[in-house]
């Protein structure tokens, strides 16, 4: 059984969502939620190796916060039922939902085997985890549908 959430665990938890709210990685978080959508590994591609672009670093910063709050939980520094509850690790599900698609071919194509691992581990590695992400990626899979469907309608007009 794993062990009761401390009032340590808490501390931590405020201080990642206090880095979640610093004004850079607010913009980095808005960027992802609301403009990247990737539909293939090639879009991801396109941004991740865009080296000093500004779409880039929010990629990458995004994507390492979260890696790195999952890599505590996965080594037993951050309570992982605690985690998993929490409604702000929402994020982490839905970036991770929106890559899990080309995650494989992430992994090739940048030559690392471990990218989104830690990651990967938390959510998959629970009944809790799988069954909040599934519901995210429906949510995922209907605002791309709605997403196709405008970019339909724009090129129609």
């Amino acid at each position: 059984m794993p062990k009761k959430a401390s009032s340590e665990d808490a501390r931590l938890v405020l201080r990642l969502y206090d880095l979640r709210r610093e004004t850079e990685m607010r913009k980095a978080r808005d960027w992802w939620a609301a403009q990247f959508w990737p539909e293939s590994v090639e879009d991801y591609m396109n941004i991740a190796m865009g080296i000093g672009k500004q779409e880039s670093k929010w990629l990458r910063q995004v994507a390492s916060f979260w890696e790195m709050a999952a890599t505590l939980v996965n080594h037993g520094a951050l309570n992982e039922k605690l985690f998993l509850e929490l409604s702000c690790s929402g994020e982490m599900y839905f970036i991770f939902g929106k890559l899990r698609p080309f995650l494989k071919e992430i992994r090739e194509r940048t030559h690392s085997p471990e990218a989104f691992e830690n990651i990967e581990k938390v959510i998959l590695g629970s009944a809790v985890g799988r069954r909040r992400l599934a519901v995210i990626e429906g949510n995922i899979r209907r605002r791309r549908e709605m997403l196709a469907k405008a970019k339909v309608s724009a090129a129609v007009s």
